[in-house]
Formats: C-alpha cells, sequence, structure tokens
C-alpha cells in the first residue's frame, strides 16, 4: 500500500513561505496519487501566491484531464498551470515576473511518473539515493558543460539563478521521467530550500534510520534548519509499502 507525508517549513532566514506541496495518496482525476512541491519566486507575496495558485491549477487540470497516460496527463496540467499563471500575473503590477518552480509525481503500480520545471527534485531513495529529475539551473548547465564541479556547484554564487519555471513563458519546457519503485524504497520530492542545506549522502541516512515517514520528514527539516535553514523548506516522502 503506498503512503505519504509531507511538509513545509518557513526556514531560518525567510519572511514569508514561498514553498507549497500538495499531498493526495486518494485519486485525482484519472490519476490514482498526486504529489507536488512548489518553490515560489516574485516580489514580496508574488512568490507563495504562484506556488500555491499553480499547485491548484495543477489539481484542477488533472482533475478534469479526460486523457489515461499518466505524463501526458501531468503535460497537459503543467501547460494548463503555466497558462493561468501567466494571466493571473497580468491582474497586478505586484504580481509582475512571479513564477515556481514545480516537480510533479504519480505512483501507478511499481511505477513512479514524475514532471519537473526549475530546481525543486525528486529523489529515490532504497539502497541507494538517486536523483531522478535534472535542475534547470545555470549551474546545472555549467556542470553539464564541465565548467564547474557538483561540489563547486554547491556554493556557487550563481546557485539559485534556474532557467525554466512556471509563469515566465507561453511555453513551458518541462522534463518527464518514469521509474521503477519497489517495496520499501521511497521517493522525496523537495524544494530547494532542502537540498542546497543537506549533502544527498545525509539525506539517505536519515531515510535509512527514519521510524516512519514522518518521522523522517520532520529531521530533514530539523536538520535543514540547524544547517542554517537560508531557505523555505519543502519535503513529500512517498513510499512503496
Amino acid at each position: 500500500m503506498l503512503k505519504a507525508y509531507g511538509m513545509k517549513d518557513i526556514g531560518r532566514c525567510r519572511s514569508v513561505n514561498q514553498d507549497y506541496i500538495f499531498v493526495s495518496e486518494k485519486p485525482i482525476g484519472n490519476l490514482p496519487n498526486l504529489f507536488l512541491v512548489a518553490d515560489g519566486m516574485g516580489g514580496h507575496r508574488a512568490g507563495d501566491l504562484a506556488s500555491e495558485y499553480t499547485v491548484s491549477m495543477v489539481r484542477e487540470a488533472v482533475e478534469k484531464s479526460m486523457q489515461n497516460i499518466p505524463l501526458q496527463i501531468l503535460k497537459s496540467a503543467f501547460q494548463y498551470a503555466n497558462q493561468k499563471l501567466l494571466e493571473k500575473a497580468q491582474e497586478s503590477p505586484a504580481y509582475t515576473d512571479m513564477g515556481t518552480t514545480l516537480v510533479a509525481a504519480t505512483v501507478i503500480g511499481d511505477t513512479a511518473y514524475v514532471a519537473n520545471v526549475g530546481d525543486s527534485r525528486l529523489y529515490k531513495v532504497g539502497s541507494a539515493i538517486r536523483q531522478i529529475t535534472r535542475d534547470h539551473s545555470l549551474v546545472e548547465e555549467m556542470i553539464q558543460m564541465g565548467e564547474i564541479s557538483k561540489e563547486e556547484a554547491r556554493n556557487h554564487p550563481k546557485k539559485n539563478i534556474i532557467t525554466r519555471a512556471i509563469g515566465v513563458s507561453h511555453i513551458v519546457e518541462a522534463d518527464y521521467f518514469d521509474t521503477e519503485l519497489a517495496k520499501g524504497e521511497c521517493l522525496l520530492l523537495c524544494s530547494d530550500g532542502l537540498s542546497n542545506m543537506i549533502e544527498d549522502s545525509q539525506i539517505k541516512e536519515i531515510l535509512d534510520r527514519r521510524r516512519d515517514l514522518r518521522s523522517g520528514a520532520e529531521e530533514l527539516v530539523e536538520t535543514a534548519n540547524q544547517k542554517g535553514g537560508r531557505d523555505n523548506i519543502a519535503v513529500v516522502l512517498v513510499e512503496q509499502g
């Protein structure tokens, strides 16, 4: 049986929480479950509006979708949310340039279907930890070009520059993945407020000793805060029972 738990935290340095999550172990439209993490960007209050509104629009699109192919459902939902956020941004000068990252997952049988745009991530954690998504960020492009190492990227001054997001152009370029999820393995969806603060190896250590998903999520958030909590932190854990 599939189990899930999600939580978000404002962190130690921010006055507004621009992260937003959605966790449903029950069917949403033609998907048997749905898990979302969004990390908003924009001026004061615009970032938190962007993430919450985008998540609600994805949910709305999935609920209405007549498609049956999981990644097609997610792709259409991302496009719909992108268009709705662009329209929302026209309502007030305060909303200009608002946008959000977005990572989504649904698990059907022993397969997880994943979509992402921006630098919010999905990991698969079992005997090893593996990042399934690829960051859409300037430093990730620099890594791919061989200009910097992964270690140098962690503290690079341009670490927060993302190259793709919901709400910044009329066509959203998301990436889509599927990966096997075996019994006992779990998915971690998270914002960069977690992944920037904790090394992948430590994420795995924390999840290996979890009593349950809630304790694992709470320790991840607590550890990110202990290491400085420089950003909002969002965590969603999904486990194949």
